[in-house]
């Protein structure tokens, strides 16, 4: 029977959470519960790290640590999320605008070699973006080099807390490190089990330059400037200041450091900052914001700090649980059950891997702060590969894509702020470079919000950055139904929107509105022109129409811009369809240019099945059956990043084994025998492109959840690609648009017990391969009304007369309406 319970608070699942954990659910589920107790989420190791891939990341969103563990010499990689080479900038090249009309008509002459090179030369300044840049590293030298017995170093991703563990003859060494957001310092705490044993040298240095300056007794203070990079340069001034304070022994400065001799305890507080301000303005006090967050962290010690730390991080953590089941391969090291994950059943890993994604989502991006870049927040380089920055053809969106399905929505923030300073910078270059209205930006941005064209056409001519951006501002509002929220990004889309309404041209050929010139993202067909450049390719066409039809929706919520919404309309009218192509594959251009035998780790044309919602079995079955022909050609193993994506594109086609083998690929050993590297996992868990991308971490993270649960296509989908493997589990916490909260259990694949909050009320569509059943559960009829789950209106595909389109199979589902009122709590389950 379907319950319904009333609730107080902001939190109603709380108090079903608090029963369901630990007890036995009914039903024939008695082995799952909805909690995680039961299960140890840690990352751990009987040995130190011996390279940077397999050190611990901590973080508070704005600093970042990586912990190598070492007992006789400890190394701890700093980061501060503001710390980029160079300074306030632009790169648009002005010499576009005169250049376009004349590269738009080579285009559409198939003379795509002429315009790429006329391209090169007019519309890239030279200026790639500034680089990422570590800030060093803090050493902690032991004098006691006798031998090393019972090592463990673990991460525990329910305290985000970094362990090492292990005996020096009788005594017991421990050292925790953990980033807290509260206090804005990292913290290590050292403690022996005998008084007096704890002595070490304290150092700091970085690859590039920098000073040592005096500072307080018993404290480091690095000091310096980032690097020129490009011609442009460096004015990041950064200080980074070490506390170490101690119970027990003696403490003095040496040549290099700080000694401490004999004490019983110690605590060394690391505090880091900028003068960046803002990506206009680098007039900050670096010295007097490290030593202030010192101060404050000093005066309240480690285990004030350590528990306001692990409350401040739970209180996001904590509301998503997922238990796959358990096996013996838990009981081993992480970096073995990775080597062996591919050879034997260890479900755990999957859940802990999805769970590891989440607290790097945590630890890398809070409100007010940057947003997670290519790596997070975690770097130990002065040129990192690709300068770990943010590409905007996948990457920066892909790190956000666990935010909103994974309960972490204020983890967006940052993401969302960046919209906003692009959509300013971006204004000069739309007019600059192309003479229209709005704001446009291309496939890469740094922390000073470049918005010109990078790398060269063959890569960088791609004035699309800015459509997909604003995907992810109206997911925000989907999830979460804020209307003040919504008011205040408007303004941002609407531009983007009026970018493309001036910029579009109609194609000769066709008489379609297409973008050109563009790329689609990083591949090129494999024909003698050679190159990338061209007209109307296919995710630029589903980028520009979600782009208007969510510009459209807004305007129609907010009752706005009437005028405006007319001129999309008919805009969109004109926008080319999606083409199935003579192998019966959805074509990646506006031509039928497609290799079957195409490897490309992008699969750009596949945007309208994820992250977008307009490919669909039931509306859109022809361009289902196409994207799949597309993808099993592309093949399985590619780049970390890109098994990621794949791993939510099979979960949208429905294969649920398929996805599995994709996160088998992924959580398989990078590093090879012969030390090569292959895209797979690291043994710290990162993502391998190779190198270290975290957004493969983070990709498949919302695969994971995807497989679980889906609200994109006009319905909740309860368990729409669970793999034969996933019998039977438990998941809470996942969110929904609409404003949906959802709990399950499930066995033998039947969603034993359903579980959904409503924060928002409407009408609750729930879609499932088994009949359900409960009070006031009705059989869904028509269009859903609640105004969250209204599908796009795709157009017909363009069939080639030559494909020969295979069979599509679908399994039988059942579809149910649910009436909700906000702040209530609904159980159903399948009969």
């Amino acid at each position: 029977m379907l319950k319904k319970y009333k609730t107080k608070g902001k939190n109603p699942m709380t108090l079903w959470r608090k029963f369901m954990v630990g007890c036995l659910i009914g039903m024939g589920c008695q082995s799952y519960c909805f909690g995680q107790e039961g299960q140890e989420l840690k990352l751990w190791y009987d040995e130190a790290a011996r390279s940077w891939v397999e050190a611990l990341p901590v973080g508070n969103g704005r600093l970042g640590a990586m912990v190598f563990g070492d007992p006789y010499q400890e190394v701890v990689q700093l980061n501060e999320n503001t710390l980029y080479a160079g300074r306030p900038h632009g790169n648009d090249n002005p010499a576009a605008k005169q250049a376009q009309p004349e590269v738009q008509a080579m285009i559409f002459d198939g003379k795509y070699d002429q315009a790429q090179q006329r391209i090169n030369e007019t519309f890239f300044t030279g200026i790639n973006g500034m680089p990422y840049q570590t800030m060093g590293q803090l050493k902690l030298l032991f004098p006691d080099k006798r031998e090393v017995k019972g090592y463990r170093r673990e991460l525990d991703l329910q305290k985000a807390l970094v362990t090492t563990q292990y005996k020096k003859g009788n005594t017991h060494f421990t050292t925790q490190v953990l980033a807290s957001h509260p206090d804005q310092v990292i913290v290590m705490h050292l403690t022996a089990d005998r008084p007096g044993a704890m002595s070490f040298i304290a150092s700091m240095d970085r690859p590039g330059s920098y000073q040592m300056q005096a500072a307080d007794a018993g404290e480091l203070l690095m000091t310096g400037v980032s690097g020129d990079h490009e011609g442009i340069k460096g004015g990041v001034e950064f200080s980074a200041r070490v506390r170490v304070e101690h119970s027990g022994g003696t403490s003095g400065k040496t040549a290099n450091g700080i000694e401490v001799s004999n004490a019983n305890t110690a605590t060394l507080y690391i505090s880091m900052a900028t003068n960046y301000k803002d990506f206009n303005d680098i007039t900050g006090d670096p010295l007097r914001l490290s030593k202030n967050y010192l101060d404050k962290a000093i005066k309240r010690g480690y285990e004030e700090i350590r528990k306001d730390h692990e409350q401040d991080y739970r209180k996001y953590f904590d509301r998503v649980s997922l238990d796959l089941g358990e096996s013996e391969a838990a009981k081993d090291p992480t970096d073995l059950r990775v080597k062996n994950f591919s050879k034997r059943d260890d479900p755990q890993l999957v859940a802990l891997y999805f769970q590891f994604g989440r607290y790097l989502l945590i630890s890398s991006s809070r409100p007010g702060g940057q947003p997670a870049n290519l790596q997070g927040i975690w770097n130990d380089q002065l040129n990192p590969a690709w300068d770990s920055k943010y590409t905007v053809n996948i990457n920066t969106e892909m790190n956000y894509w666990p935010s909103e399905i994974t309960h972490l929505s204020e983890m967006n923030e940052p993401l969302v702020q960046m919209v906003r300073e692009l959509s300013q910078a971006g204004k000069k270059t739309a007019s600059d470079m192309y003479g229209a209205q709005g704001w446009v930006m291309h496939h890469n941005t740094d922390i000073w919000r470049i918005t010109g064209p990078v790398d060269g056409a063959f890569w960088g001519m791609w004035p699309m950055g800015g459509a997909w951006l604003c995907q992810h501002l109206m997911d925000k509002y989907a999830f979460s139904g804020d209307e003040h929220y919504l008011r205040s990004i408007y303004p941002i889309i609407k531009e983007a929107s009026s970018f493309f309404l001036d910029f579009l041209k109609t194609d000769p050929q066709h008489g379609w509105k297409v973008v050109v010139p563009s790329i689609s993202p990083e591949n090129a067909p494999s024909l003698d022109h050679g190159a990338s450049v061209g007209a109307g390719n296919t995710m630029d066409n589903q980028l520009v129409f979600d782009l208007f039809a969510k510009t459209v929706q807004a305007a129609q919520l907010l009752q706005i811009d009437q005028p405006l919404v007319g001129e999309i309309q008919r805009a969109m009218a004109q926008l080319p369809p999606m083409q199935i192509g003579k192998w019966g594959q959805l074509q990646e251009w506006m031509y039928d240019w497609d290799n079957p035998e195409d490897r490309h780790r992008h699969v750009s044309h596949l945007y309208g099945l994820y992250p977008s919602s307009q490919i669909s079995p039931y509306r859109t079955p022809k361009l289902f059956r196409a994207a799949k022909t597309s993808l099993e050609a592309r093949g399985d193993e590619s780049t970390g990043w890109s098994m990621g994506w794949k791993v939510n594109l099979w979960a949208r086609l429905l294969d649920g084994d398929h996805a599995l083998k994709l996160i088998k690929d992924q959580l398989s050993p990078s590093v090879q025998k012969d030390g090569t590297q292959k895209g797979g996992t690291y043994p710290n868990l990162f993502d391998a492109h190779p190198p270290f991308q975290i957004d493969g971490n983070f990709g498949c993270t919302a695969g994971i959840a995807e497989m679980l649960l889906q609200s994109h296509d006009g319905a909740i989908h309860l368990l729409p690609a669970l793999p034969t493997a996933w019998d039977k589990g438990a998941v809470s916490g996942l969110r929904t648009r609409g404003g949906f909260e959802v709990e399950m259990a499930w066995e033998k694949k039947r969603p034993k017990r359903v579980i959904i909050q409503s924060s928002l009320g409407g009408q609750c569509r729930i879609r499932s391969y088994f009949r359900l059943e409960g009070k006031g559960l009705r059989p869904a009829t028509g269009q859903n009304s609640n105004p969250f789950y209204q599908t796009p209106s795709v157009k017909s595909a363009l069939v080639s007369p030559k494909a020969e389109m295979a069979p599509l199979f679908l399994d039988k589902i059942y579809e149910y309406d649910l009436s909700t009122e906000p702040g209530e709590t609904y159980e159903l389950q399948a009969r």
